[in-house]
């Protein structure tokens, strides 16, 4: 017989698990956890517009890698951090079992800056991204206009940027993508 509630000791429950788990598995909208906090995704159509730009332009190379691009969940154990990217590149072998990925299992993840999501993407983001292994962050700011990679990541966030490129300009990918993306139309 398993112990009730009122015998268990307040440290045997690990918080972090216990949030991320009633997350991921009852909440009845799309969310995230940032820094702790419960972020509800609230995406209108003009964010997803600039996700499924960025999309079609990587669909044929992703394909060549055997990779899948998608919105799915990212853990950052040890934090209490619970992403859910705009557009994640990630290895089609490591989706089997359907669970949440750790930000080092991609190979790109994408995030469009929305005037709620903004700080969260622009500050907090590019350093979790990178403390968590994330090979590159591309970080799309519609208020700036303009677009950041973010590459070599190490433990105190990235160590390399590209720009802030103003919207226009191509952002180029390195390899394994080794393309330009048009950001004319973001």
């Amino acid at each position: 017989m398993s112990a009730l509630p009122s015998e268990l000791p307040y440290d045997s429950v690990d918080p972090e698990l216990a949030l991320k788990y009633a997350i991921h598995h009852h909440a009845r909208e799309r969310v995230q956890i940032v820094e702790g906090v419960i972020e509800p995704m609230t995406l209108g159509w003009d964010h997803e517009a600039v996700a499924g730009r960025v999309r079609r332009q990587l669909s044929d190379r992703v394909h060549a890698l055997d990779c899948l691009m998608g919105a799915g969940d990212l853990d950052l154990p040890g934090s209490s951090n619970w992403f859910v990217p705009d557009v994640a590149v990630v290895p089609a072998r490591l989706t089997e079992g359907g669970g949440a990925l750790l930000p080092g299992q991609t190979l790109l993840v994408v995030e469009v800056a929305s005037e709620t999501s903004g700080d969260t993407d622009r500050v907090v983001k590019p350093r979790r991204y990178g403390e968590y292994g994330a090979p590159l962050y591309l970080l799309i700011d519609r208020r700036s206009r303009a677009c950041t990679l973010y590459a070599e990541p190490g433990p105190t966030g990235y160590a390399r940027t590209t720009g802030p490129l103003p919207f226009g300009e191509p952002v180029g990918l390195p390899e394994p993508f080794g393309v330009r993306l048009d950001t004319s139309e973001f």
